[in-house]
């Protein structure tokens, strides 16, 4: 398969991982899993001929890393909106952790913190470069916010790493975050 297939692949099962795993007749487990076998067979199911193969080659091509395979199963890291909570383990986070967003976004962040929108956690980046690029995703003039992230997790704040770097949060109060 191609890598501009495999990129849409890539947005396919991320769509099917993170979003609406029912449309797809999945089923995943607390921790955001579901089988691969039944992944291959629900994007046959739709007209997308692959295997699971071909799945597993999409996982270790692409450079985003926003699937892991393990034990015939597959999982999207982050970025879910499925009504049921993906379970995490909290860990304690570096001293400081970034979040890219655009002007516009300023004001409602100052007066409520970060807050997951739309999403199932706050996603933040280890270093300001990483925050750029996700930041920039957005239309608008770019800021980049520093986070107390251990300051934060020492007064109750959650976070969470995944294996691929992104880092994770319950909400965090504006009194965390430095512009």
């Amino acid at each position: 398969m191609n890598s501009t297939n495999l990129i849409q692949l890539s947005k396919t099962v991320s769509h099917a991982l993170r979003h609406e795993p029912q449309s797809y007749n999945l089923k995943l487990d607390n921790q955001g899993w579901a089988l691969l076998s039944d992944l291959a067979f629900a994007l046959n199911s739709k007209g997308i001929a692959v295997d699971e193969n071909v799945i597993i080659e999409m996982v270790e091509q692409s450079e985003k890393k926003r699937h892991q395979v393990l034990n015939g199963k597959i999982r999207a890291y982050y970025g879910h909106s499925v009504e049921n909570k993906i379970l995490r383990y909290p860990v304690e986070p570096p001293d400081f952790l970034y979040h890219g967003t655009i002007q516009r976004n300023l004001n409602g962040i100052i007066e409520k913190g970060l807050l997951s929108m739309d999403r199932q956690y706050v996603h933040l980046s280890l270093d300001e470069r990483t925050a750029e690029i996700v930041g920039s995703r957005r239309n608008g003039k770019l800021v980049i916010l520093k986070v107390k992230a251990k300051e934060a997790f020492f007064n109750h704040i959650q976070f969470y790493k995944e294996e691929n770097g992104v880092w994770l949060s319950d909400p965090i109060p504006s009194k965390y975050i430095v512009n």
